[in-house]
């Protein structure tokens, strides 16, 4: 019956003995062996008992390349801007086999009719498939032009903010 040991005390026979093993065999002139998947990985059990291990690594990100920033949110902004579009399409399309655009016209129409004006507002020609997509159209190209105009601004903004204050500072952790 084995004892269960600490994982960090169990790591450095396990790494004594990849130690030994690689010296022995390269003495003899063979290429150095690799250690079994049991020797060098701690068991469940004793990684439960002993403490673990933790990695750590500090990341500092001090300054942001603009033209970069502007490369990639515009080409974020173009992936969203036909993204909308295709869903203001697919919506409309959904919407108009409902008969959703013929019950609100005509309820609209209704409405509005009067002596003077016996046509009433035509919400159907409004809200027309080549209306919602110039509208949709319109909206996703102002859309790239903002998104990547205030990124690059944000860029420069956080570069000289960053060079008063150092940056940001991330720290990345893995447990064994």
């Amino acid at each position: 019956m084995t004892t269960a040991r600490p994982a960090a005390d169990q790591n450095q026979t396990s790494a004594q003995q990849v130690g030994t093993m690689a010296q022995n065999s390269t003495q003899a002139g063979a290429p150095a062996a690799r250690p079994a998947a049991s020797a060098a990985r701690p068991s469940a059990a004793a990684a439960a008992v002993g403490p673990t291990r933790t990695r750590r690594a500090r990341l500092k990100a001090a300054r942001v390349d603009p033209w970069s920033v502007m490369k990639v949110s515009f080409l974020l902004s173009v992936a969203l801007g036909v993204v909308t579009i295709v869903a203001v399409t697919v919506l409309w399309l959904v919407l108009d086999g409902l008969g959703v655009f013929n019950s609100l016209g005509n309820t609209v129409k209704e409405v509005t009719q009067s002596e003077t004006d016996p046509q009433g507002f035509d919400l159907k020609a409004t809200l027309s498939m080549k209306n919602t997509m110039v509208f949709s159209t319109a909206i996703a190209i102002i859309d790239v032009v903002l998104v990547t105009a205030l990124a690059t601004l944000g860029a420069f903004l956080y570069n000289l903010s960053a060079s008063f204050t150092g940056g940001i500072e991330v720290t990345l952790a893995e447990e064994d």
